[in-house]
């Protein structure tokens, strides 16, 4: 990608219109000398990729700047909302982009902004935006003219949709979302990947899929272990289980963004 911006990270993924979005984000370069980080914490910088032409090309940039932010695609747009501006405040601001006329429009506020990252799932047809440790998600209604709280308590951890259901992996478990008036149901055990983080979760089809990572230091291995393994769980099936998919060719290590783009 041709950002300016050495080592990007903290931006927001998505994809319409068989074109992959990454929208903006910080540097996470620090300087080895002095161990200083680079000035340039979040941005307003937007980029869209066309895998048949293979060309990156710069959009129109965002209102504002923002970085560790909700970012989802429906109906043909994207949709932005909160995250933290280049003085690491936290915003509430949310705006909508328009691949089409290749313009931002502002849309109302987040009700409650938080000192923590945000990110954002489409459920049922509406944005809903999550804070990282807590329970209260906030929901884009009356076609994006207000935004709901409401306090679904659900458990905390990488997220998927498969099927218009919610998966979390929580405690080393494949854990289903059934709802306030539902007990949560266990889908599958996840132990091998304790030792996993950095990975990408994404649901595709009937399965979840886990993509690359690291593998973290341990009592028995002081080493970081970047992997290109693509682990898949089809939620489906009577007996869910975890099978081996076809790894990253070029890639490996920690995954910053993961969509699912059709071509």
């Amino acid at each position: 990608m041709p950002s300016q911006i050495r080592n990007i990270a903290r931006f927001g993924v998505a994809s319409v219109a068989g074109k992959l979005y990454v929208i903006g984000g910080g540097s996470d370069r620090v300087d080895p000398l002095t161990g200083d980080h680079d000035r340039i914490f979040a941005s307003n910088e937007v980029w869209s990729y066309d895998p048949l032409n293979r060309v990156w090309a710069q959009r129109a940039p965002m209102l504002v700047a923002r970085a560790m932010f909700a970012c989802c695609a429906l109906d043909g747009k994207i949709i932005v909302a909160g995250g933290f501006t280049n003085c690491r405040k936290s915003i509430s601001k949310a705006e909508i982009y328009d691949p089409e006329a290749d313009a931002w429009a502002p849309l109302p506020d987040l009700r409650q902004a938080h000192s923590s990252a945000c990110s954002g799932l489409v459920i049922k047809g509406k944005v809903h935006v999550l804070h990282k440790g807590l329970p209260t998600v906030q929901i884009l209604e009356g076609g994006g003219s207000y935004w709901a709280v409401e306090d679904f308590s659900w458990l905390q951890g990488p997220m998927a949709m498969v099927g218009g259901e919610l998966y979390v992996l929580s405690n080393s478990c494949i854990m289903k979302q059934r709802g306030e008036n539902f007990p949560d149901k266990m889908v599958s055990c996840a132990s091998e990947f304790q030792s996993r983080i950095g990975f990408g979760m994404i649901g595709l089809g009937e399965s979840i899929y886990l993509v690359g990572g690291v593998i973290g230091p341990g009592p028995r291995n002081q080493c970081i272990k970047p992997l290109s393994d693509v682990d898949i769980l089809n939620v489906t099936s009577e007996r869910p289980t975890w099978r081996p998919g076809s790894p990253m060719t070029h890639c490996r290590g920690s995954i910053s963004g993961c969509a699912l783009l059709r071509i």
